[in-house]
């Protein structure tokens, strides 16, 4: 299977660089380029690529207005591309639904594999990555007061389903919550599913980002 990817980043250089290595993998198909987020809504609605590696920082509309529409329109999944000084950036695209982060300095073949991941549905990345975003993202939520305030709908969560949320706080992908919970990956998929659609949250970020503030 070819994974269909929308590459949006304002910088032409960085973004030549992105599409070479994209391009390079035998899974992995370019199928657009775009220099702002009002273009990279434009040709996702256009393209409906698999996945958006999206900058934060673009002129027109950012990347955080962008990643909103499409994931709001169900035109694909976003991989946002970042850097740790941008957390507010960052945690605006985690609201937006954003489906993953990546470090803007990754190497080409974490690229490629973080790509192959989001389009696998996981969501979580790289675990030194994604452990570390989310620490930051939940102390920042914690700073805003929301720590304590569980949604009422937690309480509608099997006991298997708030298992699994636990582990997504942890980072864990679904082949290593398997492992541990003794099931199926596939009934690792159902269950992450069920309690995304209870929470109302859209990724699997926001939901690891919840486990870590409720510290479950």
């Amino acid at each position: 299977m070819t994974i269909r990817v929308l590459v949006a980043e304002d910088q032409s250089a960085v973004r030549a660089g992105l599409v070479l290595i994209l391009g390079s993998a035998q899974d992995v198909e370019v199928v657009g380029e775009a220099a702002d987020g009002e273009e990279a809504v434009r040709l996702a609605r256009e393209l409906r690529p698999d996945l958006v590696l999206m900058d934060v920082q673009m002129p027109r509309l950012d990347g955080v207005s962008a990643t909103r529409q499409v994931v709001a329109e169900g035109l694909a999944d976003v991989l946002v591309l970042t850097t740790f000084d941008l957390d507010e950036y960052v945690f605006g695209a985690l609201r937006a639904g954003a489906s993953g982060f990546l470090l803007k300095n990754t190497e080409a073949a974490d690229l490629i594999e973080a790509v192959r991941t989001v389009a696998r549905g996981e969501g979580l990345i790289a675990p030194t990555v994604t452990r570390r975003l989310i620490r930051e993202f939940a102390g920042a939520s914690s700073a805003r007061g929301t720590r304590g305030h569980a949604p009422e709908a937690l309480d509608t969560l099997t006991r298997r389903e708030r298992e699994v949320l636990g582990c997504l706080g942890e980072g864990m992908p679904n082949a290593e919550i398997a492992v541990r919970l003794s099931m199926a990956e596939a009934t690792v998929k159902t269950h992450v599913s069920r309690l995304l659609g209870k929470l109302g949250l859209r990724s699997r970020v926001q939901a690891a980002v919840l486990a870590q503030e409720l510290e479950l």
